[in-house]
């Protein structure tokens, strides 16, 4: 990670939450270094050729041609992304649903729309190794 913010990559086909991320990201948390992807197609491919290399990725859970349960098991089949922080962004909170985010192994839960006060800081702490499952306040 770099020395003040972090490389993030978001994978979102709602316009409307990649342009609320690119706020929170760019205007309250002065990242510089951001890549969107509006679907998941020849997603693999797509990561490995980010220069610089996300240190956190965000993906939204309903995408096609693969979801975020879908898209997890292939960065982490890959010994380059075994480590880095993923997060799913659902619109789908029902405990059982989190429940299997949380067995797949994503790193961090949160409900969509993302709460743009408390995601700046709830994205250090995952950076800093913590897990979260945040679901509303």
């Amino acid at each position: 990670m770099s020395s003040t913010t972090p490389t993030v990559l978001y994978v979102e086909d709602d316009p409307a939450s990649r342009e609320v991320m690119v706020l929170v990201l760019s205007e309250m948390m002065g990242c510089t270094e951001y890549h969107m992807f509006e679907h998941s197609e020849d997603f693999m491919s797509r990561v490995k050729a980010l220069i610089p290399q996300p240190d956190i990725i965000l993906l939204d859970i309903h995408l096609k041609p693969f979801n975020g349960f879908e898209m997890l098991k292939m960065l982490r089949s890959d010994g380059a992304y075994l480590h880095t922080p993923v997060v799913a962004l659902t619109a789908s909170v029902m405990n059982e649903e989190v429940q299997q985010l949380q067995n797949a192994g994503f790193n961090a839960v949160f409900a969509k729309p993302i709460d743009i006060d408390l995601f700046p800081n709830k994205l250090t702490r995952i950076l800093q190794g913590e897990s979260i499952l945040y679901i509303t306040d």
